[in-house]
């Protein structure tokens, strides 16, 4: 019998002679999204206590392929889903509507009439107060009075019942949102569940196109528009004094949900009117009227950010940037910051509004001048934004004591539209960074007019090399801030730049241009790791094994995952808490990236995790389907595997010049700390071959295989480019030196900005003078092995 056959019979009956029953879980790849649609009621239908011996392991294997994969239900097997689920009731007392909800939106024909089965469903639910998931409860009455409605918008007898249990205590956005649902179809009700039940338990993936769908229902787009129009109202009168002030009661529970959709739906479409209210209620919902260090909507507020994780703009990550500052209560900072970094992650993938800025008066020199007196307030972008004070054509140190005087409101103005603009150009910067795995082409008079050409904008461009296509294949390279805009069509495509896309030659040649003309770029791209496939990932073939088995510092990288907009549970000495993947997605949504790790001990402090391998997945009919390394696009890998060298460069004990562990860790710190050099490392022995020789020590240093060697008066040193770490000649022995911030490394220009390549140069400014070194831990260690 083929795979699917055999499936259902250990799960149904009778029982037979299997081979290899524990196959199942292998197997699922094997079977159609259609099969996979027909084995999942029957997987519903099996009991914790089934008296077949193999039932309950293939329930598990079909219920994990349900949550990885797009099951696609016939007819039948939909209404199938809705007799399990009746079925279930006696035994669970309670039933999984969002099930019921998922096969209608994934039904392959005309939806069966299942409205007796979902009577019984919203009224057991109803009956026993079982109501967590109110939007299936939706779909579910919906499907039960699919006959009842005259046409005339009426609502039959099970929708009605659902609205007045919704509506207890409900608040007039939730109650509006409640009366537009009753009136959708069914499958618009089904969406709107699907919607609630992203990411919970035993559901599938989101079905791909969700918000647009969603968006697509007239009723609820206006709903959207509506409530959020409500929402900034209320909060302004709050801010008025005409609602009463009470913290964090601005919403009640159902309303922020309502709001959390509207959200969503308005930042999918990217609607024109949306910046603007919500900078008004992003603002209103963040500080109390009074002096309190409350807020209106705390909730609300977060409720906001996550809709942005889905569907980010510039406009947002700025308001959200700008109410991070005048927010008084003291934990949202902190927890808006780590949300933050996830909804910047998230817009580098969104590449058709990620490079949207606002113009906000400025030049096209990137200059903003503005009057006071007999004084100028004048605010210029460059590699950073800067305001300074001009009398009489010429630049003050400081604010003029008038100016401060008589126009405070100003002075206050312009700083704060430095600190606006270095929060857009911090976010324009990550967006083109983190959306090179996209190679999105944009073009030519657009990124000449919009982007290049721009007063903001235009400094950070300005300083990355890009590509235009000159003719059909033909890539031509410019760095604008150095040669200038090339000559090219207006619809040539232009694209990022990309080292693993150009010759040795030529990276190298851009590298020295850099250097030569002394332009810091926004993020590194001259000097940018590549990571091509390797032989050994070529014979692994699923998966790379090239960052395994190192041990490292677990908080320092669980907090780098949110940082590089990686999703990851978190580690712990709990059931399931050993081990994880880390997840990031890649490529424009169609590649995902799977970082394995575990924890290599329980300890609460200081606990360790050690790695393991990295896989890859290609979205295929809205599920992951893994795919061998070779098929994953060079840019696309490379980017990837950089992000997780970065993971094990940062957080590996090995980087850590105090480390005094014992046992397998000490053994891994003294094998790791001076090992072979990584991609990034290898980059850093690039930057300072062409540093080095303008610095003032460049006599006393030299590059020798993984280590600058740096000579002083009382020592030779040899600093690693991995780990940082000090050996001393002639016998290797080790010197402890734990960076401070700062250091003489600052002096040194440095085409990008990173942190590791900036402790070398100071270790290596500090030990070339080691005749002026007065820390006496140092000292001790210097005199102790000479």
């Amino acid at each position: 019998m083929d795979t699917a056959a055999r499936l259902l019979r250990l799960m149904t009956g009778p029982p037979f002679e299997d081979p290899d029953p524990h196959a199942a879980w292998t197997e699922m790849e094997r079977i159609s999204d259609e099969e996979l649609g027909t084995l999942v009621p029957v997987a519903y239908r099996v009991g914790a206590k089934s008296e077949l011996p193999h039932a309950v392991g293939v329930r598990f294997a079909v219920e994990a392929a349900f949550a990885e994969r797009q099951a696609r239900f016939t007819p039948e097997a939909c209404r199938a889903m809705f007799d399990a689920l009746v079925a279930g009731l006696t035994e669970r007392k309670w039933a999984d509507l969002a099930r019921g909800s998922a096969a209608v939106v994934r039904c392959t024909g005309p939806l069966p009439d299942v409205a007796d089965a979902a009577r019984t469903l919203v009224h057991f639910m109803l009956d026993n107060d079982r109501v967590d998931k109110m939007y299936a409860l939706f779909a579910a009455a919906g499907l039960a009075d699919v006959d009842a409605g005259d046409g005339d918008g009426a609502v039959g007898e099970t929708l009605r019942a659902v609205v007045e249990r919704a509506g207890r205590g409900a608040g007039p956005i939730a109650l509006d949102q409640f009366d537009v649902i009753a009136g959708l179809d069914p499958f618009g009700q089904a969406l709107l569940s699907e919607a609630e039940s992203a990411g919970s338990y035993g559901t599938p993936p989101v079905l791909p196109g969700l918000w647009s769908r969603i968006a697509d229902l007239p009723a609820y787009s206006a709903f959207a528009r509506r409530a959020l129009e409500a929402a900034a109202e209320r909060a302004r009168a709050i801010q008025a004094g005409e609602i009463t002030y009470r913290a964090d009661k601005a919403f009640d529970t159902a309303e922020v949900g309502a709001l959390g959709h509207a959200a969503r739906l308005a930042l999918c479409r990217d609607e024109p009117w949306l910046p603007g209210l919500l900078d008004r209620l992003l603002h209103d919902i963040a500080v109390a009227p009074t002096a309190a260090k409350s807020l209106p909507s705390q909730a609300l507020l977060y409720e906001i950010v996550r809709a942005g994780e889905e569907f980010p703009t510039p406009e947002l990550v700025t308001s959200l940037r700008t109410v991070r500052t005048v927010v008084r209560h003291a934990g949202v900072p902190k927890r808006l910051d780590k949300m933050l970094k996830r909804v910047e992650a998230a817009l580098a993938e969104r590449a058709e509004v990620a490079l949207r800025l606002p113009g906000l008066g400025f030049g096209p020199g990137g200059e903003l001048r503005r009057a006071a007196g007999e004084y100028e307030g004048v605010v210029t972008v460059a590699d950073d934004v800067r305001l300074t004070w001009w009398k009489d054509g010429a630049p003050l140190r400081s604010v003029p004591a008038a100016v401060r005087r008589d126009h405070g409101p100003l002075v206050a103005e312009l700083r704060e539209l430095v600190k606006r603009v270095r929060v857009q150009l911090a976010t324009l910067a990550r967006a083109l960074e983190g959306g090179f795995s996209a190679d999105g082409v944009h073009p030519y008079a657009r990124w000449r007019d919009e982007l290049a050409g721009h007063p903001i904008a235009g400094t950070v461009i300005g300083r990355l090399i890009w590509e235009v296509e000159t003719a059909p294949g033909v890539w031509s390279a410019v760095l604008p801030a150095a040669g200038g805009l090339p000559d090219a069509a207006d619809d040539a495509p232009v694209r990022l730049w990309h080292p693993i896309r150009a010759t040795p030659e030529q990276v190298g040649e851009w590298r020295d241009l850099i250097v030569e003309r002394r332009i810091r770029q926004p993020f590194k791209q001259a000097f940018r790791e590549i990571y091509p496939l390797t032989p050994a990932e070529q014979e692994t073939r699923h998966h790379s094994n090239r960052f395994a088995a190192h041990l490292v510092r677990y908080r320092t990288m669980a907090a780098l995952f949110r940082a590089r907009g990686w999703k990851s549970g978190f580690l712990g000495p709990w059931d399931g808490g050993g081990e994880d993947e880390a997840e990031r997605v890649l490529g424009a949504g169609e590649w995902l990236v799977r970082f394995r790790h575990g924890l290599a001990d329980h300890t609460v402090d200081d606990r360790l995790a050690s790695t393991d391998r990295v896989r890859f997945a290609r979205r295929a009919d809205g599920a992951w389907r893994d795919a061998p390394l070779a098929d994953v696009p060079p840019l696309v890998f490379s980017e990837a595997m950089r992000d997780v060298d970065l993971f094990v460069g940062v957080t590996s004990i090995a980087a850590d010049p105090d480390w005094d562990g014992s046992g397998t860790a000490r053994a891994y710190w003294e094998r790791a700390a001076f090992g072979e050099l990584t991609e990034s490392a290898e980059v850093r022995r690039d930057a300072l071959a062409r540093l080095l020789p303008g610095t003032r020590i460049a006599d006393r240093c030299e590059l020798d295989g993984r280590f600058l060697v740096v000579r002083g008066d009382l020592r030779t040193y040899k600093i690693h480019l991995g780990s940082g770490n000090i050996l001393m000649r002639p016998d290797d022995s080790y010197l402890c030196i734990v960076p401070a911030s700062g250091g003489a490394g600052g002096a040194v220009f440095l085409p990008f900005e990173e942190d590791r390549l900036t402790v070398i140069l100071s270790k290596a400014f500090l030990l070339a003078a080691d005749t002026k070194i007065t820390d006496r831990s140092i000292l001790a260690q210097l005199h102790r092995s000479a």
